[in-house]
């Protein structure tokens, strides 16, 4: 039997990047973009290598161009870390798994470290693999946080749970991961939204502005444990941002929300260093009298537009900053 199993990619409307401070946020998913995993039944575990996990080249040029495209690392590290968690888990409780072996493999058009979450897609959907071939159910909350370990347990990338749970649980969510309730449950609070409420979305990205997300927040980590004010009052305004951004989505009320997408933006260049590339596409798209900030850790950007005559204006604008532009599919086929 061969299973085939996928998870997409998502965007971060309002909160990030508060997910990993005890704050609130709203994601979304984005079925524009997946990554999918093949396993079947092998006399030994065999993982596959993709493309992306390419190790010779004809010259240095054609390494430094892979990087710029790709990064230093695939996702053979990824998936051998989720079967090592998987099968940490299964023993730390008393799940006895069949013996048997896999080969594994996966494939992805997730644009690489845009901040669309490509890393962990590959992760859940290796981890929904695993679960189908072991006949092992796993509640979706403690998915999300086996999905976390993988990559900071693991593969030391700071990371919160707002990419994990959105792609657990797909579509529009609320979350709230106030530190008691997560103390408490081991999780957060997690309140699916019906993704009909939601405005017209855009989303844009340069592929030339790919970063590690882990790199990008490993201080603001060190400022928040420290106790640095800045920081804990940052994370504290995006939590409020997107609770508001939740009461504006239930009533409808997308300019306000567009306000408040501006405002987390702007907070978020207070404490974190934003590129000129990046400034330049949020620029571009409110010049054009959209919202915009950034949907994940830096990269792409997601923003509300009011008509197809102020889209047609942002991909027009986008074009002269060599920027890809789409609007998300929330809906659709099934995994």
């Amino acid at each position: 039997m061969i299973i085939n199993t996928s998870a997409y990619s998502r965007a971060g409307l309002i909160g990030n990047p508060s997910d990993g401070y005890f704050g609130k946020t709203i994601s979304l998913i984005l079925k524009n973009f997946k990554a999918e995993i093949t396993l079947y039944e092998s006399p030994e575990i065999n993982i596959i290598p993709n493309e992306r996990d390419k190790s010779m080249f004809a010259s240095i040029q054609e390494l430094i161009d892979d990087v710029r495209k790709s990064g230093y690392y695939g996702g053979v590290r990824l998936i051998k870390a989720t079967i090592k968690t998987f099968g940490d888990y299964c023993k730390k409780n008393s799940i006895i798994l069949e013996k048997k072996n896999f080969t594994i493999g996966y494939e992805t058009n997730i644009p690489r470290q845009v901040g669309l979450a490509g890393s962990s897609a590959i992760i859940t959907a290796s981890l929904r693999a695993l679960m189908k071939f072991y006949n092992v159910e796993i509640p979706k909350p403690i998915q999300a946080n086996l999905i976390l370990r993988v990559e900071s347990d693991e593969l030391g990338i700071t990371a919160g749970l707002q990419d994990r749970v959105i792609q657990v649980y797909e579509g529009v969510v609320y979350m709230d991961f106030n530190k008691k309730i997560m103390e408490k449950h081991d999780c957060g609070l997690y309140e699916p939204i019906d993704p009909k409420l939601l405005p017209k979305l855009f989303l844009a990205y340069q592929l030339n502005l790919s970063k590690v997300s882990g790199i990008t927040h490993s201080n603001i980590r060190d400022r928040f444990n420290s106790g640095n004010k800045e920081v804990i009052n940052a994370m504290k305004y995006f939590a409020e941002l997107a609770e508001e951004g939740k009461h504006c989505l239930l009533n409808k009320d997308y300019k306000r929300l567009g306000e408040l997408m501006n405002a987390n933006f702007d907070m978020r260049t207070k404490i974190f260093p934003i590129s000129p590339e990046n400034r330049e596409m949020i620029k571009c798209a409110r010049e054009c009298g959209a919202s915009a900030k950034f949907a994940g850790s830096g990269g792409s950007i997601i923003g509300i537009y009011e008509d197809e005559k102020m889209y047609e204006k942002l991909q027009n604008e986008f074009q002269k900053i060599d920027t890809v532009m789409f609007k998300p599919k929330i809906l659709g086929e099934e995994r």
